[in-house]
């Protein structure tokens, strides 16, 4: 892990903690709650966020799918397979990488900023610093779902501690709800967008490398499917969240390009 992903992390979770002990400390539904002993509902919104930012750290510091060099040999195993496979199209070879000189599996990208090439590669999330590939995918969309509950209920708290007047002496005591209102709402777009994005894209079964660089991408280039890995809405999200164990896309690419379009 290096110093910028320590201070990216130790960013969010600052960020985090400032938050919701401002909204717990200020004149909010929750304060009034605590004063009153009903401490369901703070206990909840602690619990949550506590919740959200130990997915955080889960999905920032796991391996998103790293292909590894010992793994060329299982590999290798498995193209003795091909024979009973139907063969792909000649333009589309399983290349090495020319960075960390494994052989990748389909789907597969390498990531100069992580330095190692990534299974089902999706993007490289500057917020997480490591990559989103097929190991953490699927716990980047728990910590998205998380995040924008927690959101919401932050955006309703700060707003029910907000009564407007106009005055500096009251600007003065609501600025930090203020602000917290207007970056909680920033957050709740960016992360909304993510998420309904991330949605679609599994339900298809595509990823943002693909989608974005489809037309450089050879094995989309030269497949006779505009989605190879496509299997209908219902068994893409089923592969997705449910699998557990590494999918060999080369098999559903051979197989989908076998049959009659």
């Amino acid at each position: 892990m290096g110093p910028g992903g320590r201070w990216v992390r130790a960013a969010h979770t600052a960020l985090s903690v400032a938050l919701t002990l401002g909204l717990l400390l200020h004149r909010t539904d929750l304060r009034e709650q605590e004063e009153r002993g009903e401490l369901l509902r703070p206990l909840s919104f602690v619990l949550l966020v506590l919740c959200s930012v130990l997915l955080y750290f889960k999905v920032s510091l796991m391996d998103p799918g790293f292909v590894k060099p010992e793994e060329e040999a299982k590999a290798g195993e498995a193209e003795g397979q091909s024979l009973v496979m139907p063969q792909a199209p000649g333009e589309v070879k399983l290349r090495r990488c020319g960075y960390c000189l494994v052989k990748q599996p389909m789907r597969a990208r390498h990531c100069q900023l992580c330095q190692h090439c990534v299974r089902r590669y999706d993007h490289h999330c500057p917020w997480l610093e490591n990559c989103v590939g097929e190991r953490n995918h699927p716990l980047f969309m728990a910590y998205l779902g998380v995040q924008l509950v927690v959101l919401l209920w932050g955006g309703h708290v700060a707003w029910s501690g907000l009564s407007f007047q106009q005055s500096w002496e009251w600007l003065r005591h609501n600025i930090f709800l203020l602000l917290s209102f207007f970056l909680i709402v920033t957050f709740t777009i960016v992360v909304l967008l993510l998420l309904v994005s991330h949605l679609y894209l599994i339900s298809c079964n595509t990823t943002t490398w693909e989608f974005m660089s489809h037309h450089r991408i050879s094995y989309l280039r030269h497949s006779e499917r505009e989605n190879p890995f496509d299997q209908g809405i219902i068994l893409n999200l089923w592969r997705f969240f449910c699998s557990r164990h590494l999918t060999a896309w080369e098999q559903i690419y051979f197989h989908r390009n076998s049959e009659p379009v």
